[in-house]
C-alpha cells in the first residue's frame, strides 16, 4: 500500500452563520491543503500515481475555492463553510477524478492556521 501526499493551498473569506462567537463576523485564512490519495500497486515506472496528476487534480479541486467568499459558493450556501465541510467538498471533488482500480482520496486536511485543522476520510465501509 503506498500513500501520495500533495500539499496546497488557497486564501478565501466566510463567516459561519449562527455561530455564537467572531466566527459569525465575515473573516478570511490562508487555508493550507493536504492530500493523500492510497494506491494498491506501482505500474511499469515503479510509480503508484505520478506526482503531475495528482497536483493536477488538486489544483482543479482548490482552484474553485480561491479568492471566494465561501459563503456564496455553490456547495456551501446551505452549509456553513466550515473546515470540515471543506475538507469533505475538496475530498468529495477529488474522488470524482482521482479514482482508478488502483488508487483513490484517502484522506483531506484542511487548516485554517498552522496549529488547528480537520482531516476528513470516509469510513471503508461506507458504499
Amino acid at each position: 500500500m503506498f500513500d501520495i501526499f500533495v500539499r496546497s493551498h488557497f486564501s478565501a473569506g466566510h463567516h459561519l452563520r449562527d455561530y455564537p462567537g467572531n466566527c459569525e463576523r465575515p473573516h478570511g485564512h490562508n487555508w493550507k491543503v493536504e492530500v493523500t490519495i492510497r494506491a494498491e500497486q506501482l505500474d511499469a515506472l515503479g510509480m503508484a500515481l505520478d506526482f503531475r496528476v495528482a497536483k493536477e487534480a488538486v489544483r482543479e479541486v482548490v482552484d474553485s475555492l480561491d479568492h471566494m467568499d465561501l459563503n456564496e459558493h455553490p456547495a456551501f450556501r446551505d452549509n456553513n463553510p466550515s473546515s470540515e465541510n471543506i475538507a469533505r467538498y475538496i475530498f468529495e471533488n477529488l474522488k470524482k477524478i482521482l479514482t482508478t482500480d488502483n488508487y483513490a482520496p484517502y484522506s483531506v486536511e484542511v487548516r485554517e492556521t498552522d496549529n488547528c485543522g480537520v482531516i476528513y476520510r470516509e469510513d471503508p465501509a461506507a458504499p
